[in-house]
């Protein structure tokens, strides 16, 4: 990864630091090791640090060491674009049903990913930080029923938060 990228992940984490309280509510409980594994992104509020993304994906791993590990990919310009490629540990906030936690890319500095919504099935996750400033929609497989997007959609804006600023994520050559 080439140190502008770098900066500007950490510019972001940085802003969403110290986060003041929030009317945001997340799901009750996560099972970490069903969460665990392959999700692709479907839509996202654009970041700097994604500019030119296709095809993104996040895999999570629960490390024995409690953390959980984070490895988000995705390809420049194209699906056959160059390959951009972050490792990290996300670490559940106490008492928060493991439903919040903190991502960290560098040290020492975490940002908020808060589990806002999550099929039963834990086949789709919606993801986001309590400033509204991040929003993830997460699949299972590379593309979502959009009729289940919309319901999303739908949730997400009553939880205050500015849908306009959706972008769907490319999967497709």
């Amino acid at each position: 990864m080439n140190f502008r990228l770098s900066l500007l992940m950490m510019i972001s984490i940085l802003a969403s630091c110290g986060t003041r309280k929030s009317d945001v509510k997340t799901v009750e409980n996560v099972d970490l090791t069903r969460y665990a594994g392959k999700w692709y992104e479907i839509s996202s509020f654009p970041q700097s640090f994604q500019k030119g993304c296709n095809g993104t994906t996040a895999v999570y791993t629960v490390s024995p060491k409690g953390y959980v590990i984070v490895e988000n990919r995705c390809f420049k310009g194209s699906m056959k674009g160059k390959e951009s490629y972050i490792k990290g540990k996300a670490f559940v906030v106490k008492n928060s049903g493991n439903a919040k936690l903190k991502v960290q890319f560098f040290w020492p500095f975490k940002g908020d990913y808060w589990i806002l919504d999550l099929a039963d099935d834990y086949s789709y996750a919606v993801v986001g930080s309590p400033n509204k400033k991040y929003l993830w929609i997460l699949s299972r497989t590379p593309e979502m029923d959009e009729n289940m997007y919309n319901n999303l959609i739908s949730g997400i804006a009553k939880k205050g938060f500015d849908i306009q600023k959706l972008k769907k994520t490319n999967h497709k050559e």
